[in-house]
């Protein structure tokens, strides 16, 4: 019968035991749950008090700036001059102007452009020569060609100065390259 004691204590003990460390174990579990919860809402009202209104919008603005813009510039020894000038992506640009007049070539010419926010302007600095042109952002699918010292042109003029982005225009002559 002692032998039987001894065996049951022995057992009572290794019951108790185990369920001792099975609740510490669970209650470690809740704790580091609880924790986990605790952190994530710490996190989440960090959040909100941040002002995410930087993250939106990238800070060089030309990088949301690309497209194909088209116009017919006034021009004094011919009819006009068909012009279309592709913002690409690397600040990158492409200018392609042809002269109204028979047999005329297109003039290629590329370059980095350049983004001023003061100024609300592009300015196209070419790879070869010294011939900066800027333009006057009007609106997103809009530029009017400045005069070169950068000022803007009279009132009447500005309209026949204009190129328009490919998306906001109906019709428009492609150039084909």
């Amino acid at each position: 019968m002692q032998a039987l004691k001894k065996q049951l204590k022995q057992n009572l003990s290794l019951i108790f035991f185990s369920i001792l460390f099975s609740a510490n174990a669970t209650m470690a579990a809740t704790d580091l749950t609880a924790q986990e919860n605790y952190a994530r809402a710490l996190a989440k009202n960090h959040q909100q008090e941040i002002d995410h209104a930087a993250h939106l919008n990238p800070i060089d603005k030309s990088l949301d700036f690309h497209g194909v813009f088209y116009g017919f510039l006034p021009c004094n020894d011919c009819n006009g001059i068909k012009s279309t000038l592709s913002l690409k992506h690397k600040n990158n640009y492409l200018l392609v102007t042809q002269p109204a007049k028979e047999s005329s070539k297109e003039v290629y010419e590329k370059g980095k452009y350049s983004w001023n926010d003061e100024n609300n302007t592009v300015v196209l600095t070419p790879n070869k020569g010294s011939n900066i042109r800027q333009y006057l952002i009007k609106d997103e699918g809009t530029l009017i060609l400045l005069n070169s010292d950068g000022t803007q042109r009279k009132e009447g003029e500005a309209d026949s100065y204009t190129l328009r982005r490919s998306d906001t225009v109906k019709s428009r002559e492609v150039h084909i390259h």
